[in-house]
């Protein structure tokens, strides 16, 4: 008898719970603070992140009004360690213009709209794809919306849950259609699926024989 998917995805983040325990992800201080990360994460390491989001912080710049304020030279000269800076400066600047021009700065009142709404106003900013969105609304937000990310193509398509065309749209609905619309649930799902894809389902040379997912 074919098992259910909703049982092989539980199934999935018990294994992962009990190998690598709880994530603790988003690390961040403030909500706005997980915001400037997932634009700054892309394309880079979050070593690298990180040091670019210290920056801001010791110059007392990691708030919306701040950035508003903030000059796109000074920005992008700041955040230089996390990567194609001048690119990312301008990406932040027009998220932080959003904020502060539709929200006053303020992102407990972006996240009180509807869902479906500022999903679709963030993805309409140019340079936020739907990883970036998808961030800024689960771990800001604190939003039942499931990230999808190389790990999880990479670990659903290995185990043959998914197909090889799977788009990022279609990977969503799978978790989404099939768990509750649970924030913490995807939460944490998410972080450890991103455990095992670094830890054993990499890229090249993927560590089978240990791997918590083994036999799924």
């Amino acid at each position: 008898m074919k098992r259910k998917t909703t049982e092989i995805l539980q199934e999935i983040y018990d294994r992962l719970f009990a190998f690598f325990g709880p994530q603790n992800w988003w690390p961040a201080e403030t909500p706005f603070e997980v915001c400037v990360g997932a634009i700054l994460t892309q394309n880079a390491t979050w070593k690298n992140v990180e040091k670019a989001i210290n920056n801001l912080k010791q110059k007392g710049f990691l708030n919306p009004q701040a950035l508003y304020e903030l000059s796109l030279d000074k920005l992008a000269e700041l955040i230089k360690p996390s990567g194609f800076y001048n690119l990312k400066a301008k990406r932040l600047k027009t998220f932080v213009e959003f904020l502060v021009v539709n929200y006053q700065g303020d992102l407990n009142l972006m996240f009180q709209q509807p869902l479906p709404k500022i999903r679709e106003e963030l993805l309409n900013l140019k340079g936020l794809g739907k990883e970036t969105v998808d961030s800024i609304l689960l771990y800001a937000g604190n939003l039942p919306v499931f990230v999808v990310d190389a790990y999880t193509y990479r670990i659903l398509n290995r185990h043959l849950l998914i197909s090889e065309e799977a788009n990022y749209d279609e990977i969503q609905a799978f978790f989404m259609e099939n768990l509750p619309l649970d924030p913490a649930l995807f939460n944490e799902y998410h972080a450890l699926l991103v455990a095992c894809g670094k830890t054993f389902c990499k890229k090249v040379t993927p560590v089978c024989d240990p791997c918590p997912l083994k036999g799924i």
